[in-house]
């Protein structure tokens, strides 16, 4: 079965999943030639291991709280704040509670 991605002009309903988060799983919203975004959705006591992307990444957490690890420090992102950085950042991503990121990544 084929992943629908949204097209131009679709709106995409971006609400906070509630109780329904504990059971959600990431998905892809839009790839593009230009950019990439998914809802990303990292669970209490997930962790993504340090990685990098070429391009621009954006985070925007839409609920929950994350800790953004960092190569000399770490963040903690929470609902309704965003976050970017250049290509090429190493980062990862710890679940400190049930979340939901607009994850976007900008290709070149």
């Amino acid at each position: 079965m084929a992943l629908h991605h949204a097209k131009p002009g679709e709106i995409v309903n971006l609400q906070p999943l509630g109780q329904a988060l504990k059971d959600a799983k990431t998905t892809a919203i839009v790839k593009s030639k230009a950019f990439e975004t998914v809802r990303l959705i990292v669970h209490a006591g997930m962790n993504i291991a340090d990685h990098q992307v070429a391009g621009a990444i954006m985070l925007h957490c839409l609920e929950g709280r994350v800790k953004l690890g960092l190569t000399e420090s770490a963040l903690e992102l929470s609902a309704h704040q965003w976050i970017y950085f250049e290509g090429g950042t190493i980062h990862s991503l710890t679940g400190i509670e049930e979340s939901s990121l607009l994850f976007t990544i900008l290709l070149d």
